[in-house]
């Protein structure tokens, strides 16, 4: 729904299809490999990978964030890629790139995991419900994906605006119930990494990600949107609030809190979420910058406040928190001890390496799909919206008047836009017609003829 109500009215439909399709891909390809992340060798809905409820929490578990990871992406590709490429990558994501991240720091023998028996710099890598491992990895892919696939178009001959606009959402209303489902969603990642309540500590571990999530996401939204009142009032004079700029600085926060959520103090969490929506703020502006579009603003929250995150367990994880949640192993928040940066130094390693298993595989997959061309749909096709253009639903600009038309008919109207110029009109759409054939084609609100 956040995606959805972000972009532009002819690609809704679209882009819910295709996140519903990564919840799909998700739990095939969580079913490929349910117990990596427990130093598991099981595949693909064996019999003995089930035979437990563990095994079926974890791969529950597994599956939900998997999902995630792939979904961070949709929205950053959104309104231009290819509906093949789509699938593709969300399967290429989810049953490879995300489970080998997973086994280094979730297994118990992975290269960083803190319960190794010889972790990196005595501690190992803390993510405790996946700032980096899932948003990171998301963040990253999405990152690669928008860069090489290039911005949205402005008109249907293919150009490409000079100078940023700001396209209009399709419904804030939309956007709104989207991040409260998230964020209500997010009580189950981050207290339920927990994986289970069945002692005391573990219980006091999901009451603590509990209170710092609210903390984080709180602060960080606030935070998001005061900052930018003050940087657009020293800019034009005006004061405006943007709803928007407090919806994604939510979301900066509960990305910012995730990793540390059970081994931060509240106080901690309020600081997090402060620096959360000021990395969102400036990763957005660097992006546009570097004439990146994305769409949702996806890769700065989850890139940006997945490193975030992920640097914050090292500065704030507290001593008595990190001896709950994990074993004591006398390595702590860098504030904590300043003589003492093991932690913060696993930390660093840890976002660095999944930087760059994400950019080495990542970057040569989605270089493949361009080289194919099966990565971007033409301009013609995104001037007219993927809602008709692919997935044969009118919406938004396009409204067929013909109830009874049949996907052949849909398909030769389809076929008759591409043989035609299209030029915008007053109109609130565009038209053309095609005198030497007889055929005329109008698209606006009012809906679609051909004569």
């Amino acid at each position: 729904m956040l995606c959805a109500g972000s972009i532009r009215r002819k690609n809704v439909v679209n882009i819910m299809l295709k996140n519903f399709l990564d919840a799909c891909g998700g739990a095939l390809a969580a079913s490929g490999r349910s117990g990596i992340h427990r130093d598991e060798r099981r595949f693909f809905l064996a019999g003995e990978s089930f035979a437990d409820g563990s095994a079926l929490i974890a791969w529950f578990h597994q599956f939900g964030f998997a999902a995630a990871a792939a979904t961070i992406v949709a929205g950053s590709v959104a309104e231009r890629c290819k509906f093949e490429a789509y699938l593709f990558y969300s399967l290429m994501l989810t049953g490879f790139i995300y489970p080998v991240v997973v086994y280094s720091i979730w297994s118990d023998s992975g290269f960083l995991s803190p319960f190794n028996d010889d972790p990196p710099f005595g501690c190992g890598m803390i993510d405790f419900a996946g700032s980096g491992v899932v948003h990171v990895t998301g963040g990253a892919t999405a990152l690669i994906a928008t860069t090489i696939l290039g911005s949205r178009i402005y008109d249907a001959a293919g150009h490409e605006l000079y100078e940023p606009h700001n396209f209009p959402p399709y419904s804030v209303a939309l956007q709104a119930l989207g991040t409260f489902l998230l964020v209500v969603g997010w009580f189950g990642f981050n207290p339920g990494s927990t994986l289970a309540i069945s002692s005391k500590a573990y219980g006091d571990a999901a009451a603590l990600a509990a209170v710092t999530t609210v903390l984080g996401a709180t602060s960080a939204a606030v935070c998001a949107m005061i900052t930018d009142m003050i940087l657009n009032r020293r800019k034009t004079g005006l004061v405006f609030y943007d709803t928007t700029m407090c919806i994604n600085g939510l979301l900066s926060g509960c990305v910012g809190i995730t990793a540390g959520c059970a081994i931060v103090e509240p106080w901690a969490a309020v600081v997090i979420g402060v620096v959360s929506g000021w990395v969102y703020i400036s990763w957005s502006k660097l992006l546009i910058w570097r004439k990146v579009d994305d769409p949702v603003d996806a890769v700065p929250v989850h890139m940006g406040n997945g490193l975030w995150g992920c640097i914050a367990v090292g500065l704030f994880a507290s001593p008595a928190r990190v001896a709950t949640a994990y074993a004591d192993h006398d390595h702590y928040g860098w504030f904590y001890n300043v003589s003492d940066g093991s932690l913060l130094a696993a930390q660093i390693l840890g976002v660095l390496w999944i930087c760059g298993w994400v950019a080495c595989t990542m970057t040569p997959f989605f270089l493949f799909l361009d080289k194919l061309k099966v990565f971007r749909v033409d301009s013609l096709e995104e001037e007219v919206g993927l809602d008709i253009s692919i997935v044969r639903t009118a919406t938004g600009w396009a409204t067929i008047t013909n109830r009874d038309m049949d996907v052949t008919q849909r398909s030769k109207m389809l076929l008759d836009v591409h043989k035609l110029a299209v030029i915008p009109d007053s109109r609130n759409g565009w038209s053309k017609d095609r005198t030497d054939s007889g055929l005329s084609f109008i698209m606006n609100d009012g809906g679609v003829s051909l004569g």
